[in-house]
């Protein structure tokens, strides 16, 4: 009897490594998160509860209540309700547009602000994407060879990329594409299909940078904000400056170019000025001096704190949590008991990927800017919540796993 008992998924441990794993990546998380935000007077002397690091563990707290609701009910159940899900989201992509509903920040309207917080729906319209395609690809495989089934799965993920695109968040936009290829790659669809899709989208991408970087604004057919634009031309090294400007005119471009290039220059600055064994926690100066810009230090830029203050022992003890992390993604998808359980593990696996590569990549000039977030290390509420859930769901599929 007890044998029976000990084999019964319900009775399962949960993948105690991969909690491990999150439990110190979020303690780091609040440790520089601080780091990042007390350097700053202003910050200092905020009330307790509007302080950073303090919202910061409010938001781990309410992430943790969610992931454990997650895990308690089968993962069956939730994605019964993957449309409602899916639909939700996207009427929250489309409140977001409407001005006095969306608040603008940055040039963005990413946002719905609700008082005490604010809610970026574009991160939960990540995860309603996942638990969707899972729902939809989790039949047979022949049904896969299709090429209606495959196209519309492909619209389903083009509905909230157009959606996010248009807020304009870019960065956001383009991870739902590598979660959809991946899950569609391991659902079973014909690999000619996805060929197809990838180099057709590379001749786009490669046209769409062609017409952005090359061609003048009076004749450019897609038009991007001038931000976006920048943040292109940073990482291409291309010169502000139009052909046959005038002195006055290079002047005036090498002085926006110096603008828009701090960020990424302080941030490589940043992780290369911390060695081996790092400054030392809160002795960051780059930080501290406020050479790196504050309002994006917290978020975008964590990881640069981190690799200035803990080194290179730091960062690869960072980028090592994520890997133990993923891996046994990975390995919960192996064991997963059927295709649904598989394919919502590599979807989350693909999403917490995405994000720890544009956004370490971003920090040491690999990738342009995006403002993705690290998943548990940068501030940000929703950030937090999606990441925390999506590791709930790793966790309903590792509990629910087949045995041998």
């Amino acid at each position: 009897m007890s044998d029976t008992l000990s084999l019964n998924p319900r009775e399962s441990r949960l993948d105690w490594l991969m909690l491990v794993a999150l439990g110190a990546l979020m303690l780091i998380g609040v440790a520089f998160v601080y780091s990042a935000t007390m350097a700053s007077d202003t910050v200092r002397v905020l009330p307790l509860l509007n302080q950073p690091w303090i919202r910061q563990l409010i938001w781990f707290a309410v992430g943790l209540g969610a992931a454990t609701c997650i895990v308690l009910v089968d993962y069956h159940t939730l994605s019964r309700w993957s449309l409602v899900f899916y639909w939700a989201t996207t009427l929250l992509l489309v409140l977001v547009l409407i001005p006095h509903i969306g608040s603008m920040r940055f040039g963005a309207r990413r946002w719905i602000d609700l008082g005490p917080f604010s809610l970026q729906p574009s991160e939960f319209a990540k995860l309603s994407l996942i638990f969707l395609l899972s729902h939809f690809l989790s039949r047979p495989v022949d049904e896969l060879r299709q090429p209606k089934l495959f196209f519309t799965a492909l619209g389903l993920a083009a509905l909230p990329f157009i959606l996010i695109l248009k807020e304009p968040d870019l960065g956001s936009a383009l991870t739902l594409f590598p979660i959809a290829l991946v899950m569609l790659f391991v659902a079973g669809v014909p690999p000619r299909y996805l060929w197809r899709v990838v180099f057709g989208a590379t001749v786009v991408i490669s046209l769409v940078l062609g017409d952005i970087l090359f061609a003048s604004e009076k004749w450019q057919f897609i038009k991007l904000e001038s931000y976006q634009k920048r943040r292109l031309q940073v990482y291409f090294g291309l010169d502000f400056a139009p052909p046959n400007a005038t002195e006055e005119e290079q002047r005036a471009a090498r002085v926006e170019q110096r603008k828009h290039t701090y960020n990424v220059e302080q941030a490589l600055i940043s992780v290369g000025s911390g060695g081996l064994m790092g400054k030392g926690w809160r002795q960051g100066t780059q930080n501290a001096l406020g050479y790196l810009p504050r309002a994006v230090a917290h978020n975008d830029f964590i990881f640069s704190v981190i690799a200035e203050e803990t080194g290179f022992v730091g960062s690869l003890t960072v980028i090592g949590l994520y890997t133990v992390v993923l891996f046994c993604g990975l390995r919960v998808a192996g064991q997963a008991r059927d295709r649904l359980g598989k394919l919502l593990a590599v979807g989350v696996v693909t999403l917490l990927f995405s994000h720890v590569f544009v956004n370490i990549g971003m920090n040491i000039r690999l990738m342009p800017v995006t403002g993705i977030p690290l998943p548990l290390l940068s501030y940000g509420g929703s950030s937090v919540l999606c990441s925390l859930v999506a590791a709930g769901i790793l966790q309903n599929v590792h509990l629910h796993r087949r045995y041998y």
